[in-house]
């Protein structure tokens, strides 16, 4: 019996590891193909949802990366990333804030790491597949590593014949619930000078305010 119980063990350790090992190959080749894009432009929806404090809230909006540098809006702002400042730019304010990009601004899912955040700090399976609108949509569940996390799991859908991400269902401790998901995606595009460079003469008399 004993021996029995051990290869059941070692069986059920051995399917974990191969389940794990596809997940990662899987992300591994979406990593890789979304790197070899000069740059990358995509329309996106999402839905903000917390049944405690009655939040349902849908936004959308573009973005537009190119290596760490974006240019994104976001609930009603631009965040503007040149790879060392960040630049917020609040239009219905007419305020601007200037800051470091930090590793704790890193943690955080949002249309501006959409695309790359799954690269470390979570653990991957093999979640279910479904059929979207004719498009094959493999899901991997992802459960951050550190125990601090704001988020309880991510589940990040993958076009499996285009190895593009079609979208991500995040669940939060808070009970939050956020769901991004690309409308549409555009690699290589003829991209303005100006797309990641923040020119203060375009806001004159708005409100700057430099964190740093």
């Amino acid at each position: 019996m004993k021996n029995i119980f051990i290869i059941v063990l070692l069986s059920v350790a051995s399917i974990g590891y191969a389940q794990n090992s596809k997940a990662d190959q899987l992300l591994k080749e979406v990593a890789a193909k979304f790197k070899s894009y000069d740059n990358v432009v995509f329309n996106y929806k999402g839905n903000l949802q917390n049944t405690k404090s009655q939040l349902n809230m849908d936004v959308h909006g573009e973005a537009t990366l190119s290596g760490e540098n974006y240019n994104v809006e976001f609930m009603g702002s631009t965040y503007i990333y040149n790879g060392a400042k960040l630049y917020v730019v609040n239009r219905e304010d007419e305020q601007i804030t200037v800051s470091n990009q930090t590793d704790s601004d890193e943690g955080l899912i949002s249309p501006t790491n959409i695309l790359t955040f799954y690269e470390k700090g979570y653990r991957a399976e093999m979640d279910i597949e479904q059929n979207v609108r004719g498009r094959k949509i493999q899901y991997i569940k992802l459960t951050p590593i550190k125990s601090d996390s704001e988020y309880k799991q991510v589940l990040l859908g993958i076009d499996i014949n285009t190895k593009h991400i079609y979208n991500a269902i995040v669940t939060e401790n808070s009970g939050t619930k956020a769901t991004f998901t690309l409308l549409s995606l555009k690699t290589d595009q003829p991209l303005s000078k100006k797309c990641f460079n923040f020119d203060p003469t375009d806001y004159e008399g708005w409100d700057i305010e430099n964190l740093d």
